[in-house]
C-alpha cells in the first residue's frame, strides 16, 4: 500500500509540474513560433502577403504604424479591387469604437459609469431574474462584467425589412448565433466575473439613444466620426456607399451575402482602413486636433476592469492584450463574424506603434497576424493568441499525461522485477 501511495504521489507531482510548465510555456511563448520574425513594417507586410498564399482570404487591407506614423499599407482581393477607401464591416471591433461614443456621454455628464443602466432606460427593462438588475452599471456593461449570460453573437439578417427593433432584439434576438437563446438577461452575479456579452453592448446602444435623443448611427456620425473626419464610417447601412462595399466570402471562396444588424454597437460598424487610421491618430494627442474625447477619459478606457485566469483582459470597451510596462497595455479590439469577417486593431501607447487588419473570407487571419505582430514587437503572447493556443496546450497536456503514466508504470514494473 505504501509503495502504491509513493507512485501516486510521484504521478501527481510530475503531472502538476508538467501542467505548470505547459501553462507558463504557452503564456510566455517559450516555444511559440510566429509566422515571421520580420519587425520592420515593410518586411513584415511582405511576409503577410506571402502568408496569404498559404490559405484563403477573400479581401484584406492592412496598415502598420511606427512611432505614431503610418509606415506601410497593403491590400489583397480575390474580386473587386480593395484599397484604403473600401468599406468593410468590422464585426466586434465595433464595440471598441462604440465605447468611445458612450464615454463621450459620460464625459458630458449625461451618463454615469456607476449608475444602474435601468436608471436611464424607458423603452426596455431587464427581465425578472435571480439577481438584482440594479447592479448592472454602465461600467460593468462596458467591461463585460454585468452578469449578462446572453452569449451573443449576432448573425445579422439577410434583408433590411427583417431587422428587429432594439427592444425586440434585447427581448429575443432573432439573429442570435447558434448556442444562444437570444435573450439578454442577468444570469450571474453582476461584478463576479468577465463574460463577453454582445447583448450588453446592445443595451449600451439603447442607452446612447435614450441619453442623446438621437439614433445610435446619427449620434456616432455627429459626435465621434465628424470631429475625427471619419467620413466613410457609419453603423446603419447607407446605400450611397454601395459601390465601395467590399465583397463577402465564405471560407471555401464562394461569394457570401451582406448581412444587416439591429445590434449596431456590438457588430455593425462599417468603416475603411483610411478612417481607422484617423482613429489610430486619435489616440496620439500630437495628431488629433478635434478630439471628441479628452485624454483623461480616453485613458480610462485602458484601465484594468476585468481579469480572466488572474490576468487583465478588458478595460472599458477595450481589450488589454498584454502588459508592456508601468501598468500600460497594448490595447484595441478584434472582430469576428459570419460570413467570415475577421478584423484586428492593436495600439502600443508606449511606442505609438500599431497595426490594423481588415479581412473577409477568413475566420482568424487578422487576429493571428495582429497577435504575431504583438509577439514580434514585445516577445509576449497576447490575450487572444493565448486563447488560440489553448487547444494545442490541451493536446500537449494529454500526451504528456500519457507519457507520465507510462513512465511511472514502467518504473514500478522495473522495480518490482528487480526485487
Amino acid at each position: 500500500m505504501k509503495r502504491l501511495l509513493k507512485y501516486l504521489i510521484l504521478t501527481i507531482v510530475l503531472t502538476v509540474s508538467y501542467i505548470v510548465i505547459i501553462f507558463l510555456g504557452t503564456d510566455k511563448g517559450w516555444w511559440y513560433t510566429p509566422f515571421t520574425h520580420e519587425k520592420a513594417p515593410d518586411a513584415f507586410v511582405v511576409s503577410v502577403q506571402e502568408e496569404l498564399q498559404n490559405e484563403y482570404v477573400g479581401n484584406m487591407a492592412i496598415a502598420v504604424f511606427e512611432n505614431g506614423k503610418l509606415a506601410k499599407e497593403s491590400f489583397h482581393s480575390n474580386g473587386k479591387t480593395v484599397d484604403r477607401n473600401t468599406v468593410f464591416q468590422v464585426a466586434s471591433l465595433s464595440k471598441f469604437v462604440s465605447a468611445i461614443g458612450v464615454m463621450k456621454l459620460v464625459q458630458e455628464g449625461k451618463l454615469d459609469l456607476e449608475a444602474p443602466a435601468s436608471q436611464y432606460l424607458t423603452r426596455w427593462q431587464f427581465p425578472e431574474g435571480n439577481f438584482d438588475s440594479n447592479a448592472v452599471t454602465i461600467r460593468r456593461l462596458l467591461s463585460h462584467t454585468a452578469g449578462l449570460t446572453d452569449g451573443l453573437g449576432y448573425a445579422g439578417f439577410e434583408h433590411t425589412k427583417d431587422v428587429q427593433s432594439l427592444e425586440a432584439s434585447l427581448t429575443n434576438a432573432q439573429d442570435a448565433d447558434p448556442g444562444s437563446d437570444g435573450k439578454t438577461a442577468v444570469g450571474i452575479l453582476p461584478g463576479s466575473e468577465w463574460r463577453y456579452s454582445g447583448g450588453g453592448f446592445t443595451i449600451l446602444q439603447l442607452l446612447v439613444e435614450e441619453a442623446s435623443g438621437q439614433t445610435f448611427d446619427v449620434y456616432m456620425r455627429t459626435e465621434i466620426f465628424g470631429p475625427l473626419q471619419m467620413t466613410s464610417s457609419f453603423y446603419e447601412w447607407d446605400e450611397t456607399f454601395g459601390s465601395r462595399l467590399c465583397d463577402f466570402y465564405r471560407t471555401d471562396g464562394s461569394v457570401a451575402q451582406h448581412r444587416y444588424y439591429t445590434a449596431q454597437a456590438a457588430s455593425a460598424l462599417y468603416t475603411t482602413l483610411a478612417d481607422l487610421e484617423k482613429l489610430f491618430y486619435f489616440f496620439d494627442g500630437d495628431h488629433s486636433n478635434q478630439k471628441p474625447l479628452s485624454t483623461e477619459f480616453q485613458k480610462r478606457m485602458w484601465q484594468v476592469e476585468a481579469k480572466t485566469l488572474g490576468a487583465p483582459i478588458y478595460g472599458l470597451g477595450t481589450f488589454l492584450y498584454t502588459e508592456i510596462e508601468n501598468g500600460e497595455y497594448i490595447i484595441g479590439h478584434d472582430g469576428k463574424n459570419n460570413p467570415p469577417i475577421n478584423t484586428a486593431f492593436r495600439y502600443n501607447p508606449m511606442t505609438n506603434n500599431g497595426i490594423i487588419i481588415l479581412t473577409t473570407g477568413s475566420t482568424d487571419f487578422a487576429t493571428r497576424i495582429a497577435s504575431d505582430w504583438v509577439f514580434i514587437q514585445t516577445g509576449k503572447i497576447d490575450a487572444l493568441l493565448f486563447v488560440m493556443q489553448q487547444d494545442k496546450m490541451i493536446r500537449t497536456f494529454v500526451i504528456g499525461l500519457f507519457v507520465i503514466l507510462v513512465l511511472v508504470i514502467s518504473i514500478a514494473l522495473i522495480r518490482r522485477t528487480t526485487k
